[in-house]
């Protein structure tokens, strides 16, 4: 299923990301059968990243807008299957590229991910961009994070 325009607060119900972790400001486009999607972050000064003397938020943070944006198109997917909601793990972010180190407060982030990879253990690799500017643009930033789905974190306790 195809789709976009998903605001922030209805983002909100989706994400288990709550107050200076939610990294998200907008779903602008998705596709369940092709598992993509396009976001959107509003980078403020209060972001969780901010750094006051750099007047922004260092790049190498957007492999986190990155997982937030997979974690979205995870949980648009279950909801459409009428699937309970799962829990998501960043098991490696590779092959990370950073052209610009600088992400200002007061521009806009254009996160893309597209899935590579699904394995029927709950492991997924996805390959990632954000841009800045207008659209989806030169990326500044590109990597691809692995990520495992689990219905239980306490998988992942000691002594489990």
């Amino acid at each position: 299923m195809t789709g976009g325009n998903i605001e922030r607060e209805e983002l909100l119900t989706l994400l288990p990301h709550k107050g200076k972790m939610f990294l998200l400001s907008r779903v602008t486009a998705y596709d369940t059968l092709k598992r993509s999607l396009d976001a959107e972050y509003e980078i403020p000064e209060d972001c969780l990243f901010y750094d006051p003397a750099l007047g922004g938020a260092p790049a190498w943070v957007s492999f986190e807008f990155m997982a937030q944006s997979i974690s979205a198109l995870a949980e648009i997917t279950h909801r459409e299957k009428g699937e309970p909601l799962k829990m998501g793990c960043i098991l490696s972010v590779s092959n990370m590229e950073i052209r610009r180190p600088l992400l200002k407060a007061g521009t806009t982030a254009y996160i893309h991910v597209q899935e590579d990879y699904a394995a029927d253990d709950g492991i997924f690799a996805f390959n990632c961009t954000v841009s800045l500017g207008t659209g989806a643009g030169t990326a500044v930033v590109s990597a691809k994070l692995m990520i495992m789905e689990v219905d239980d974190l306490s998988i992942f306790e000691k002594g489990a």
